[in-house]
């Protein structure tokens, strides 16, 4: 089961995922699966570096798990992400049997997992994900807005070496 003191820690070992994403030019986003005080599965954004719309952080976390125990299933297992999931990720998790979702940074825009939806714990589903949100959120958010600023700065330097 979760140790409710590594919230923190499980959390800064995300956000080192979070950070490879971005080495490698994706948006930084970072998650870890923990069971038993272990990790058993990472991962970290690679959309676009996969072409695969379906290689968030939490998916390929998830599908990490699932080899290590052999099982779809990861019951008892706690996912911690920088940011707060979307529909894709938290479906993954409720058909994963995830007990526990801890997320570091809310996303008003693009969430399914308390802020704009909650798909975790609608009243239709047979499955509940208990859901912790921000867990270091300033430093997951900081992360997400250098890179978007940077990302934001380039594309306007661009703009403005195509006008010249």
């Amino acid at each position: 089961m979760r140790d409710h003191c590594s919230d923190e820690f499980w959390m800064s070992q995300a956000l080192k995922m979070a950070a490879r994403a971005e080495a490698e030019g994706e948006v930084p986003v970072g998650a870890v699966l923990v069971l038993n005080n272990e990790i058993i599965g990472k991962g970290w954004n690679c959309s676009i570096s996969h072409h695969d719309p379906t290689a968030h952080a939490e998916i390929m976390a998830l599908r990490h798990g699932g080899k290590w125990v052999g099982n779809y299933r990861l019951l008892n297992a706690a996912i911690y992400v920088t940011l707060e999931p979307c529909l894709m990720c938290a479906g993954a998790m409720i058909h994963a049997r995830i007990c526990h979702l801890v997320f570091g940074a809310r996303d008003e825009k693009n969430s399914a997992s308390g802020s704009l939806l909650d798909v975790l714990n609608h009243h239709s589903r047979n499955h509940r994900v208990m859901l912790t949100g921000g867990v270091l959120s300033q430093a997951c958010s900081a992360q997400l807005r250098a890179f978007f600023r940077l990302r934001r700065a380039s594309a306007l330097s661009d703009v403005k070496n195509v006008a010249i």
